[in-house]
Protein backbone atom coordinates (compact mmCIF):
# COMPACT_ATOMS: atom_id res chain seq x y z
CA UNK A 1 0.00 0.00 0.00
CA UNK A 2 2.93 2.86 0.90
CA UNK A 3 4.41 2.13 -2.04
CA UNK A 4 2.13 2.61 -4.32
CA UNK A 5 1.06 6.19 -2.38
CA UNK A 6 4.04 7.66 -3.63
CA UNK A 7 4.37 6.20 -7.30
CA UNK A 8 3.09 9.13 -9.12
CA UNK A 9 5.20 11.54 -6.99
CA UNK A 10 7.85 9.28 -7.76
CA UNK A 11 7.32 9.37 -11.45
CA UNK A 12 6.85 12.93 -11.29
CA UNK A 13 10.78 13.69 -9.66
CA UNK A 14 11.81 11.21 -12.52
CA UNK A 15 10.57 13.62 -14.84
CA UNK A 16 11.33 16.83 -13.03
CA UNK A 17 14.85 15.59 -12.79
CA UNK A 18 14.66 14.91 -16.79
CA UNK A 19 13.69 18.07 -17.47
CA UNK A 20 16.27 20.47 -15.33
CA UNK A 21 18.74 17.93 -17.35
CA UNK A 22 17.40 18.43 -20.50
CA UNK A 23 17.34 22.47 -19.32
CA UNK A 24 21.22 22.17 -18.36
CA UNK A 25 21.91 20.77 -21.80
CA UNK A 26 20.38 23.11 -24.11
CA UNK A 27 21.71 26.11 -22.07
CA UNK A 28 25.32 23.98 -22.84
CA UNK A 29 24.43 24.05 -26.53
CA UNK A 30 23.79 27.67 -26.58
CA UNK A 31 26.87 28.78 -24.58
CA UNK A 32 28.50 26.73 -27.47
CA UNK A 33 27.15 28.29 -30.53
CA UNK A 34 30.46 29.57 -31.13
CA UNK A 35 32.50 26.73 -30.95
CA UNK A 36 34.13 25.24 -33.30
CA UNK A 37 33.39 21.43 -34.34
CA UNK A 38 31.25 21.71 -31.26
CA UNK A 39 27.94 19.44 -31.34
CA UNK A 40 24.62 19.76 -29.66
CA UNK A 41 23.64 17.75 -27.31
CA UNK A 42 19.63 16.35 -26.52
CA UNK A 43 18.63 14.48 -23.34
CA UNK A 44 16.73 11.27 -24.04
CA UNK A 45 14.54 10.56 -21.10
CA UNK A 46 10.50 9.80 -22.96
CA UNK A 47 11.11 7.22 -25.06
CA UNK A 48 13.04 5.27 -22.16
CA UNK A 49 9.87 5.71 -20.03
CA UNK A 50 7.65 4.85 -22.63
CA UNK A 51 9.78 1.05 -23.10
CA UNK A 52 9.59 0.94 -19.26
CA UNK A 53 5.96 1.17 -18.50
CA UNK A 54 5.33 -0.79 -21.53
CA UNK A 55 7.39 -3.38 -20.61
CA UNK A 56 6.52 -2.75 -17.16
CA UNK A 57 3.53 -4.99 -17.31
CA UNK A 58 1.58 -1.28 -16.15
CA UNK A 59 -1.71 -1.91 -15.53
CA UNK A 60 -4.59 1.04 -16.22
CA UNK A 61 -6.62 1.64 -13.34
CA UNK A 62 -10.79 0.65 -13.53
CA UNK A 63 -13.12 2.55 -12.07
CA UNK A 64 -16.25 1.33 -13.58
CA UNK A 65 -17.33 -1.87 -14.34
CA UNK A 66 -17.68 -1.10 -17.54
CA UNK A 67 -14.08 -0.28 -18.20
CA UNK A 68 -11.90 -2.60 -19.90
CA UNK A 69 -8.43 -4.09 -18.25
CA UNK A 70 -5.46 -2.14 -19.43
CA UNK A 71 -2.42 -4.19 -18.65
CA UNK A 72 -1.37 -6.56 -16.14
CA UNK A 73 0.31 -4.83 -13.15
CA UNK A 74 2.81 -2.44 -12.33
CA UNK A 75 6.34 -2.55 -10.94
CA UNK A 76 9.38 -0.09 -10.06
CA UNK A 77 10.03 2.20 -13.22
CA UNK A 78 13.62 3.77 -12.35
CA UNK A 79 13.93 5.20 -15.54
CA UNK A 80 17.04 8.45 -15.66
CA UNK A 81 17.60 10.66 -18.37
CA UNK A 82 20.62 9.89 -20.76
CA UNK A 83 22.07 12.89 -22.74
CA UNK A 84 23.33 12.02 -26.37
CA UNK A 85 25.22 13.36 -29.08
CA UNK A 86 22.20 14.82 -31.65
CA UNK A 87 22.00 12.98 -34.58
CA UNK A 88 20.55 13.18 -38.00
CA UNK A 89 20.45 15.02 -41.04
CA UNK A 90 21.23 18.30 -39.05
CA UNK A 91 22.97 21.24 -41.58
CA UNK A 92 26.28 22.29 -39.90
CA UNK A 93 28.42 25.50 -40.45
CA UNK A 94 31.47 25.74 -42.40
CA UNK A 95 33.31 25.54 -38.66
CA UNK A 96 31.49 22.20 -37.81
CA UNK A 97 29.23 23.36 -35.00
CA UNK A 98 25.80 22.22 -35.76
CA UNK A 99 24.21 24.59 -32.96
CA UNK A 100 20.87 26.33 -34.41
CA UNK A 101 20.23 29.13 -31.88
CA UNK A 102 16.54 28.96 -33.08
CA UNK A 103 15.75 25.75 -32.26
CA UNK A 104 17.70 25.62 -29.50
CA UNK A 105 15.67 28.81 -27.65
CA UNK A 106 12.31 26.95 -29.13
CA UNK A 107 13.31 23.80 -26.97
CA UNK A 108 14.63 25.74 -24.22
CA UNK A 109 10.62 27.25 -23.89
CA UNK A 110 9.14 24.18 -24.68
CA UNK A 111 11.05 22.43 -21.83
CA UNK A 112 10.09 25.27 -19.66
CA UNK A 113 6.79 24.93 -20.05
CA UNK A 114 6.58 21.19 -19.70
CA UNK A 115 8.80 21.59 -16.47
CA UNK A 116 6.66 24.36 -15.22
CA UNK A 117 3.36 22.25 -15.29
CA UNK A 118 5.30 19.20 -13.93
CA UNK A 119 6.17 21.33 -10.66
CA UNK A 120 2.08 22.24 -11.08
CA UNK A 121 1.10 18.49 -10.71
CA UNK A 122 3.45 17.58 -8.18
CA UNK A 123 2.40 20.65 -5.85
CA UNK A 124 -1.02 19.06 -6.34
CA UNK A 125 -0.55 16.04 -5.50
CA UNK A 126 1.61 16.56 -2.55
CA UNK A 127 -1.38 19.20 -1.60
CA UNK A 128 -4.20 15.84 -1.74
CA UNK A 129 -1.68 13.73 -0.06
CA UNK A 130 -1.33 16.44 2.82
CA UNK A 131 -5.24 16.88 3.13
CA UNK A 132 -5.49 13.71 3.20
CA UNK A 133 -2.70 13.17 6.11
CA UNK A 134 -4.79 16.10 7.96
CA UNK A 135 -8.30 13.98 7.84
CA UNK A 136 -6.79 11.02 9.27
CA UNK A 137 -5.36 12.92 12.52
Amino acid sequence: MWNNLFRSVNLMQQGLHAGWTRNAVIRNNIANIETPNFRASDVEFESHLARAIQGSGFRGAMTHVGHREIGSGFVNLDVGPQIVQRRGGLAMRLDGNNVDIEAENVRLAQNSIQYNALVEKLNGELRRLRSAITELT
